[in-house]
């Protein structure tokens, strides 16, 4: 892959910080703060990343099952979230490529539409199913989301950036 003059050359992910950071962020989803509406959604936020750094590890089957998850854990309708999160992971595999030659900045701005369409997909699944609107406090959630990418991709990245100690016999 060409990368963008000055970007930083990362280190393989680790398999088993992809799958903790997964595993944090859903119990980060499952910690009894009060559901409110425009509260984000960490597990959609590291899903995107980890789809958007890793596509051939964190894949739509893994959405999915992290959907399911969530399903069970809020007795929301089976499928509510297992829906949006492949969603979501398909539109993010879809961007990938694209995302990562736009500045971490930019990339939150890319990324918003993607956590505004899954959001809307859980609340049309919600209201087909009976429920009621939550509010327009919703609208807040994907904000936030995409105000908290360049935290996460900091964060996530961190374990895989190389020392920087070039020398004339390693230049990288």
């Amino acid at each position: 892959m060409i990368m963008r003059p000055g970007q930083q050359l990362l280190l393989p992910a680790n398999p088993v910080f992809i799958w903790g950071s997964l595993l944090l962020a859903l119990v980060g989803n499952m910690l009894p703060l009060g559901r409110t509406p425009w509260m984000p959604d960490f597990l959609a936020l590291v899903l995107v990343f980890w789809s958007v750094h890793q596509p051939l590890r964190v894949g739509i089957g893994v959405a999915f099952f992290f959907g399911l998850c969530m399903d069970v854990h809020q007795a929301a309708l089976l499928g509510q979230h297992a829906l949006a999160y492949t969603a979501l992971s398909f539109f993010a595999i879809t961007i990938h490529r694209r995302l990562l030659w736009f500045s971490v900045p930019s990339q939150a701005l890319q990324v918003l539409p993607l956590f505004a369409a899954a959001h809307a997909i859980e609340m049309a699944i919600r209201m087909l199913g009976g429920g009621a609107f939550p509010g327009f406090p919703i609208l807040l959630a994907p904000a936030l989301e995409s105000l908290l990418w360049p935290v996460v991709s900091v964060a996530l990245l961190a374990p895989q950036r190389r020392a920087p100690d070039p020398d004339e016999n390693r230049p990288l």
